[in-house]
């Protein structure tokens, strides 16, 4: 109630004395490290994470993440696969009257107006197999389906998929961390997005190196990411969201192979009002062309 009624250092001061009675409680050194953060105290926030850091062995609290946005660790630039678990089940319920109608969440709309043009432009009057990942409540599958024949949904949180279950707009979903999920195909999919996923991903050479393996030659894949003008080419923010700076983000898509369409500019959404500026990108695999098809109908090696 503290907390809530704007008095977060008093908050602090309460929680600090139950943690006191319990100190083995996980979830307390969690909120108490945020209260801290609410009310300014820094250096208590990283004291009461780094007792949860000890508590939190799945990582599902995601210390690590919250140390390293203040300085306190070094960013290790990969996906914390277990908070980015329990924060979308937890999440689950709320998510699209949070994201869609209180932030102003447009990704989906965005990215799909950038497909949209490409498939016009490419000659393309349908895709046969679609892959959505982190398709969380469906809102990037609904714009897709009526181009789509196969629409495939891939979410980390079982939350997620059993709330887009309801609206049956995938063909197939499946519970998975994505990175292992596009492992597991070769060439299947000649469209894959990803809107707003990649922020908790960190650095895109893991991610790319099993994407790129999975679309079809010529496939697209559309995503989005959150943009910064630093030197870094990942940054960690504070929201425990990574914001990826377009001149390195570029050179690593070049670099795994893609050809990229579309780099945009673009708000996001917004957040305490303020407008979160990202990057809408459309990259597509390199087409199988002339002497390379030749090799590939004969069975000879291919470089795509």
């Amino acid at each position: 109630m503290l907390a809530e009624n704007g008095e977060p250092a008093a908050a602090a001061e309460l929680m600090a004395q139950t943690m006191d009675t319990v100190p083995e409680w996980a979830a307390g050194w969690e909120l108490l490290g945020s209260f801290h953060e609410k009310a300014g105290d820094i250096a208590g926030a990283i004291a009461a994470w780094r007792r949860l850091e000890a508590l939190d062995d799945e990582g599902v609290f995601g210390a690590v993440l919250k140390l390293a946005a203040h300085g306190a660790e070094p960013a290790s630039g990969g996906t914390a696969v277990s908070y980015v678990e329990a924060l979308f089940d937890q999440y689950a319920p709320k998510f699209e009257n949070s994201l869609v109608e209180r932030l102003g969440y447009r990704v989906p709309e965005l990215l799909d107006e950038l497909v949209s043009r490409r498939m016009r432009e490419l000659g393309i009057e349908r895709f046969s197999k679609a892959i959505d990942l982190g398709c969380g409540t469906g809102l990037m599958g609904e714009r897709l389906r009526a181009r789509v024949d196969l629409l495939e949904g891939i979410d980390i949180s079982a939350a997620m998929i059993a709330e887009t279950a309801r609206k049956g707009v995938y063909d197939r979903l499946e519970k998975a961390e994505l990175v292992a999920a596009l492992n597991a195909r070769r060439a299947d999919a000649d469209l894959i997005t990803a809107a707003d996923v990649l922020i908790y991903c960190g650095a895109l050479e893991p991610v790319l190196s099993a994407l790129v393996p999975a679309l079809q030659p010529g496939g697209l894949v559309a995503f989005s990411l959150e943009a910064h003008d630093g030197e870094e080419a990942v940054f960690l923010r504070p929201s425990l969201r990574y914001a990826h700076e377009a001149t390195a983000t570029r050179a690593v898509l070049l670099a795994a192979g893609l050809e990229v369409l579309d780099f945009e500019s673009a708000v996001l959404r917004f957040d305490r009002g303020a407008p979160i500026t990202g990057l809408l990108v459309v990259a597509r695999r390199p087409p199988i062309t002339g002497h390379a098809a030749n090799d590939h109908e004969t069975g000879g090696d291919v470089a795509a």
